[in-house]
């Protein structure tokens, strides 16, 4: 199967404890790359969700982030500490009597550190459901990646047909294009008035046709385009396999462009380098 580097994936998850949202998403990129947004509490799984990634991905910049909201908004949410307070008011109450004056704040009880708390959550168990999360959001985010290349495979084996097709028009011309060089050689020694020399004529021809020969381009062509089929074929991470192949491709339609004089078959070759752009693009977005 074939991975594209650029996915997104988004997860809500509600538990006892609030609301927390994953986020994954990754563009194109030579190495792997991973950056992480997280709530202060939780930087300390920062270096597991690294791993993680590391282990699943091989290329790609991959941005994560979570966020987390805490349930502190119920009517229950924060809790007195009753014998602290009584404490204090004991406490306060020993001044005011000794000195005399003044008067028990009970707010200034209250702002007490430690007075007033938040009831505790279980950090541990609200990191293991964080997690197991994590690994859902996860797995959408390689099925987003698989679904996307799938597209682009199937978009690179259309232009791979696209140049077999062209190749192939290549072929078909060549017959035709000999018997016309051929022509051309001996009119333009009926021109010139010359004796005609079977042997002149034949090295002639010889070297136009070393020239014009095209045949060794498009067979490389053809084996390109096998190798490239056998690399969609087997999957996994072949963005720099393909890269690769997008070079060699280039190689032969560059060559086959600058060989040949007739009209068709540079259009022919024109085509194939636009087709090969086409593809080479994807191929970056290819892990």
């Amino acid at each position: 199967m074939i991975y594209s580097m650029t996915a997104f994936a988004r997860k809500q998850f509600k538990g006892d404890w609030g609301t927390a949202v994953w986020e994954i998403r990754s563009v194109n990129q030579r190495y792997l790359e991973t950056y992480f947004r997280l709530p202060e509490q939780f930087r300390g799984i920062e270096a597991k969700l690294k791993e993680i990634f590391r282990k699943t991905l091989q290329r790609g910049k991959i941005e994560c982030s979570l966020r987390f909201d805490a349930n502190n908004g119920n009517s229950d949410a924060l809790c007195m500490n009753q014998e602290l307070a009584a404490q204090l008011i004991q406490n306060a109450q020993w001044v005011l009597d000794k000195a005399g004056s003044g008067a028990l704040n009970p707010i200034d009880i209250l702002k007490w550190p430690g007075v007033m708390q938040a009831p505790e959550q279980d950090s541990d168990a609200i990191t293991i459901e964080l997690m197991t999360a994590f690994k859902e959001t996860l797995n959408e985010f390689i099925d987003s990646r698989a679904a996307e290349g799938g597209n682009l495979a199937e978009f690179i084996e259309q232009r791979l047909a696209a140049i077999s097709e062209q190749a192939n028009k290549v072929r078909s011309f060549m017959p035709e294009i000999q018997v016309w060089q051929k022509a051309r050689i001996l009119k333009k020694f009926e021109d010139a008035h010359v004796d005609l020399d079977s042997n002149r004529v034949e090295q002639e021809l010889v070297l136009i046709a070393q020239k014009s020969d095209v045949a060794e381009e498009l067979d490389r062509l053809d084996s390109h385009i096998s190798e490239s089929r056998n690399v969609l074929q087997k999957g996994g991470p072949v963005g720099r396999r393909l890269d690769f192949m997008m070079q060699e491709f280039n190689r032969e339609a560059n060559t086959l462009g600058s060989k040949v004089i007739n009209s068709e078959i540079t259009a022919a070759a024109v085509e194939c380098k636009v087709l090969i752009e086409q593809m080479r693009e994807q191929v970056q977005n290819i892990e």
